[in-house]
């Protein structure tokens, strides 16, 4: 290949290349195609019945009505009922889910399926609290006066010599009703701690777009101070909030549920941007193809949903010989704790053929696994299907491996496909995010270093990636000579038009 270089004026540079055929492979995803969901072969046949027909109301893939039914029964079990396949292992049923589409695609109809009559639940029990509250508020009022009373006739009494008065019991309001918040769309991580101090059950985190959560969890250079707390908002373990001013909050179980949709650019510049694969890794993503255009057949089973709900928030946590309220540990059967084996071994071998955040995501799959096995089991009960079990049965366990092993995990290959391949390609595709966002049309390795983006931050990582879109002929190295002041010749790379006619092509094709 011959590349003209003429010096047109001072610092600027004219480039005429001929570029041969390029590979275009860094260019593309290739997208494999969404995993098939079959219903019946997850969920009871009651359950099964209802998502489907409230996808076909909502106008939205079953796959979204899925992560979202399972989000919700999982944060309302909450603290009150923990798997636990044997000592020393417990986890809380509170699986993070989120969908990708476009913004077409039907994810908030699907979450509106069950985070409405969560909603609608939420209401009536706030307005059974409100009544306890105002009462409450009333005593507070009258507590105040009795405080400030108190506190004058102990001045008073110091003053006269006299033996100070007892604080009397009127100036103890008592504890502050606590509002119940069964999903919350956003709050600070100060916020949550004190909402859920109040809320031993856990919660949920709801919301629409989960984009800006993710990216502020997720970048490499922290997060600030909310990363520690969600990632022990994963696990159900103890956490404490310092509180500038205010005495700090602590939470002996700290246990939030995610839900959420981010649309496909969205989740290709998150993954292209980010070396952390701890909390994103956490997330199971559902992205089928959206519904088909079409009026709805059946109409959703508002009763049976709303039936469902009452009977999961009737469940209580039991409390310790102290008196602390704790978890009720659901141990699993013997043959389920096989099949748990088996499947942990399945889990190693899936590991050995990845890497990156897949590899992360894969590690995650036996406790991932082990939660939405008692899921299942408590919406059985919920929907009177069953009685509420008393152990993790192989029939729990063996479907929530089945819809792990035959939907998630090739989902997340779906969703991770742009993630994939060696850390020289990985860097390669984040160099080429980095020339399409940029629109460059030539550039420097120091360049791409003062961009300090996640796979690029470092020599070590530039120059492997320069040379993988070298060989691709997706750039060219190019010599310029040294100005009339001397010094080295500065070393450019030219890009080949067809990375940006990629971007544009992408822009126009992506789904």
């Amino acid at each position: 290949m011959n590349v003209i270089v003429q010096k047109i004026h001072k610092d600027e540079i004219a480039f005429n290349p001929e570029w041969p055929d390029a590979d275009l492979r860094l260019l593309r995803s290739d997208l494999p195609e969404p995993p098939t969901l079959h219903l019946g072969e997850v969920f009871s046949p009651q359950w099964a019945d209802w998502i489907s027909s409230a996808a076909d109301c909502k106008g939205a893939p079953a796959d979204y009505v899925v992560a979202a039914v399972l989000s919700v029964c999982g944060s309302l079990v909450g603290n009150t009922r923990w798997a636990s396949p044997w000592a020393g292992w417990a986890e809380p049923p509170v699986p993070w889910f989120v969908i990708i589409g476009n913004p077409s695609a039907g994810k908030s109809p699907g979450l509106d399926a069950v985070l409405v009559p969560l909603k609608k639940a939420e209401r009536a029990m706030r307005e059974k609290v409100q009544g306890d509250l105002d009462d409450w508020r009333a005593k507070a009022e009258v507590a105040k006066l009795a405080e400030s009373a108190w506190k004058e006739a102990v001045k008073a009494a110091i003053k006269a010599g006299d033996e100070p008065p007892a604080r009397p019991a009127s100036a103890n309001p008592g504890d502050e009703p606590a509002m119940p918040r069964l999903a919350l769309a956003d709050a600070t991580v100060e916020k949550l701690a004190v909402i859920m101090s109040s809320q031993p059950r856990g919660t949920l985190l709801a919301r629409d777009e989960l984009a800006g959560w993710l990216q502020g969890m997720s970048r490499y250079s922290g997060g600030g101070s909310d990363r520690p707390f969600w990632l022990e908002a994963y696990g159900g373990r103890s956490y404490s909030v310092e509180r500038m001013g205010r005495d700090p909050v602590y939470i002996d179980r700290l246990t939030i549920g995610v839900l959420g949709g981010i649309q496909p650019d969205r989740l290709r510049s998150l993954l292209i941007k980010t070396d952390d694969d701890g909390l994103l890794a956490r997330l199971m993503p559902a992205w089928p193809h959206p519904a088909p255009v079409k009026r709805p057949d059946a109409q959703q089973d508002d009763a049976f949903l709303d039936g469902a709900l009452q009977r999961l928030l009737s469940l209580q946590m039991p409390a310790d010989e102290s008196g602390h309220i704790r978890p009720w540990f659901v141990p699993f059967s013997e043959d389920a704790r096989e099949l748990l084996d088996h499947f942990r071994k399945a889990v190693r071998e899936w590991e050995a053929d990845a890497e990156g955040l897949l590899l992360s995501f894969i590690g995650k799959l036996p406790g991932v696994a082990v939660r939405l096995s008692l899921v299942l089991g408590m919406m059985e009960w919920a929907s009177q299907e069953a009685v509420e079990p008393v152990e993790v049965s192989i029939n729990h366990f063996g479907r929530a491996a089945h819809l792990v092993e035959s939907y998630l995990l090739p989902m997340a290959r779906r969703a991770y496909a742009e993630h994939s391949g060696s850390p020289a390609q990985r860097s390669a595709r984040a160099l080429v995010a980095l020339i399409q966002e940029e629109g460059w049309e030539h550039f420097t390795a120091r360049d791409v270093r003062r961009k300090q983006r996640a796979h690029l931050q470092d020599m070590e990582a530039i120059n492997p990636a320069i040379k993988v879109l070298e060989t691709a002929d997706l750039i060219q190295p190019v010599e310029v000579p040294s100005g009339p002041k001397g010094g080295a010749p500065k070393r450019l790379f030219v890009v080949n038009p067809a990375v940006m006619e990629g971007k544009n092509e992408q822009m126009a094709t992506r789904g």
